[in-house]
C-alpha cells in the first residue's frame, strides 16, 4: 500500500491514530519538505514515530517518483505530507502514478489551512477562490491574484492568501553551472505580501476603479502558525498590515468580503487597535 498521511499544522503530536498506525508499519517513510513545514523538525517526527524519516524535496517528488513507489506493491510505504495530502497542494499525480503501476493507495486526511483557517472567524463557505502570492523580483511582479480578489470581493466572497514558500531554491548562475548550491529557505511574510498588495492598490488608485477595489483602509487578517501553541491572528488595514510582526512562519493573509455581524464580531478579538476597532463598528451598524 502507498499511503499519503497529513500530519495537521502543528507539530508531531497532530498526526491522526489511523495515520501514526500507517507510519509504524511502513516499511519507508517520506516527509514532503518543500510546500510546508511544522513547528518541529525531522528529528522530533523520528522520535515520536519511532520511524526513521527521509526527507522528500521537490525534485524527488516531481522526477524521481519511482523511487517514492518502489516495492509498494509488495510493503507499505508513506508519504507524510505537512496539513492534508489533498489540501492547499494536491498530490494526485503521485496517486495517478501508483495507479498506472497497479499500486494500492489510501490517503489519509487531516487538517489544513484550507479548513483551519475558520480560526479567524470569517465563515468557512462564505470563501471564494484561493490565492497565491508570490516572492516579488526586480523584474518580475505579477499582479493576477489581485484580480482573483477583486472577483471574490464583487460576489462578497473571502479570499484565502497563501503566502510563497522558497525551499531548495537555486541562483540562475548555480543551476546554469549545474552547481548543487541552494539558498536559505525563505517564507514570504504576512507584512511583505500586504506591502505588495498596497504597491498594486496605490498604482490601480490612479486607474478607473470599482467597489470591489481593496483600499489602503481595507480591512486585512494575518494569520501565523495556525495550529500551533503560538498561533497568531492580527486584524488590521492593509496600509497597517504592512508594519505589522507576527512572527516566524508560516504566515497566511486572509482579505474579508461582504461580512456577517458575527464575522466581524470575530474579526473585532483579533483588531490591532481602536482604529480596526471602530472601522468594524461602523461596517455592523
Amino acid at each position: 500500500m502507498f499511503y499519503l498521511i497529513g500530519l495537521g499544522l502543528g507539530d508531531a503530536k497532530d498526526v491522526t491514530v489511523k495515520g501514526l498506525d500507517a507510519i509504524r508499519k511502513s516499511k519507508r517513510v517520506y516527509l514532503e519538505a518543500y510546500t510546508s513545514i511544522l513547528t518541529v523538525g525531522k528529528e522530533a517526527l523520528e522520535e515520536y514515530y519511532g520511524r526513521e524519516v527521509i526527507l522528500a524535496d521537490r525534485d524527488m517528488v516531481e522526477k524521481d517518483s519511482d523511487e517514492l513507489l518502489l516495492d509498494a506493491e509488495k510493503e507499505d510505504v508513506a508519504f507524510l505530507v505537512v496539513g492534508d495530502p489533498l489540501g492547499a497542494t494536491t498530490h494526485t499525480d503521485l496517486i495517478l502514478r501508483a495507479v498506472e503501476k497497479g499500486i494500492q493507495y489510501n490517503v489519509i486526511h487531516n487538517a489544513s489551512i484550507m479548513n483551519a483557517i475558520g480560526c479567524c472567524g470569517l465563515q468557512l463557505y462564505n470563501y471564494g477562490e484561493t490565492v497565491s502570492i508570490v516572492f516579488w523580483e526586480e523584474n518580475w511582479q505579477p499582479e493576477s491574484f489581485y484580480d482573483k480578489i477583486l472577483s471574490n470581493r464583487e460576489k462578497g466572497m473571502h479570499t484565502l492568501c497563501l503566502l510563497d514558500i522558497k525551499m531548495k531554491e537555486q541562483t540562475i548562475e548555480n543551476m546554469m553551472r549545474g552547481r548543487p548550491i541552494y539558498e536559505p529557505p525563505r517564507f514570504l511574510s504576512a507584512s511583505q505580501a500586504s506591502q505588495q498588495l498596497l504597491t498594486i492598490v496605490e498604482k490601480r488608485e490612479k486607474s478607473d476603479t470599482n467597489t470591489a477595489d481593496l483600499t489602503p483602509e481595507s480591512l486585512v487578517v494575518a494569520v501565523a502558525r495556525v495550529g500551533a501553541s503560538d498561533q497568531k491572528i492580527v486584524t488590521a488595514t492593509l496600509k497597517e498590515m504592512t508594519s505589522v510582526d507576527v512572527g516566524p512562519p508560516l504566515h497566511s493573509l486572509v482579505i474579508p468580503g461582504h461580512m456577517h455581524p458575527l464575522e466581524e464580531k470575530m474579526l473585532e478579538l483579533f483588531a490591532l487597535n481602536d482604529h480596526v476597532k471602530s472601522l468594524l463598528c461602523t461596517n455592523t451598524s
